[in-house]
């Protein structure tokens, strides 16, 4: 039997004498000489969430570019030969880690995702990592990490025959709730299946997403839910309340930018501004409920 859950988690602690090393250490692994707006929006999602310490890792050609976009970003140029001994060495500094945002398909990718699925950190996987992914035809193996994964729809139709479904991946919310569930059972992940109502599932829970619009119809917005997703991972949350608050929080945030910015004309860094504001309504809806500055976010 499959518990629905009706509401996210509450927002991790922020406590007042805290420092950047508490509040988590994001690893973003992403870009190409092609693609450097993904993993910067990534990056800056997670900071704008409150992680402490954000590295965007890209190639060396493109890095100065991608961090004078966002300067409290720490760029990391990544090689184009041993990735795995430089990524092992990269995830030991970090807390959890963004993987596939920009980054192109292939052979050194592929040992990427080898190298983070065979750690210790938690992940999402995103974009093109779904895409190394579905192209491999299976998990790599060992797959000991504990990983959030992140598919369009379109992404989620390429893995579709990992998980044994034939067929269209559906639209109506019960079936798309089905495939989420179905893919974290196989998987043993975490499924974020995107779109209107985002689904998330583990294979025991499901929690259908209330927020959001199209103002979220935007290239770049998947790109500022994985940052989030890896934020929250970061800060200690389990897999499944991670992506549950974030995808709230990112329906929210794309609800506000809407508003005041009409929902056709809204970009994925508007959603990134209003973001704080986000984050406000949910503190101060659990203050309120409550009596003090944590507790459940408003239903």
């Amino acid at each position: 039997m499959i518990e629905q859950i009706q509401h996210p988690p509450a927002l991790p602690a922020r406590p007042v004498e805290g420092h950047k090393g508490l509040f988590g250490r994001v690893l973003v692994v992403g870009g190409s000489a092609q693609m450097i707006g993904a993993p910067v929006l990534a990056g800056t999602a997670a900071l704008r969430l409150g992680a402490g310490l954000v590295r965007i890792a890209l190639p060396a050609e493109v890095l100065a570019a991608a961090v004078a976009v966002t300067p409290e970003l720490v760029g990391v140029a990544r090689p184009n030969r041993a990735v795995e001994r430089w990524l092992t060495t990269a995830l030991e500094a970090a807390d959890a880690v963004v993987f596939g945002p920009g980054l192109g398909t292939g052979g050194q990718q592929y040992r990427m995702l080898r190298t983070i699925a065979a750690g210790s950190k938690p992940a999402v996987i995103d974009a093109d990592g779904l895409n190394v992914l579905a192209a491999c035809g299976r998990l790599p193996e060992p797959f000991t990490v504990q990983a959030v994964l992140t598919p369009h729809p379109g992404e989620m139709a390429r893995l579709a025959a990992m998980v044994g479904w034939n067929g269209a991946v559906p639209a109506d919310e019960a079936g798309r709730m089905d495939i989420a569930t179905r893919a974290a059972g196989v998987f043993g992940q975490v499924i974020v299946l995107k779109g209107h109502r985002t689904v998330v599932a583990d294979g025991a829970r499901v929690y259908v997403n209330r927020t959001g619009d199209s103002s979220l119809s935007k290239a770049g917005t998947g790109d500022v839910l994985s940052g989030m997703i890896g934020c929250l991972l970061a800060q200690k949350m389990q897999p499944f309340a991670a992506a549950s608050l974030a995808v709230w929080l990112h329906g929210r945030a794309g609800e506000l930018a809407g508003r005041a910015l009409s929902r056709r004309c809204v970009l994925a860094r508007d959603v990134i501004d209003h973001l704080p504001q986000a984050v406000r309504e949910m503190e101060e809806a659990s203050a309120s409920a409550q009596g003090t500055t944590a507790g459940a976010p408003p239903g």
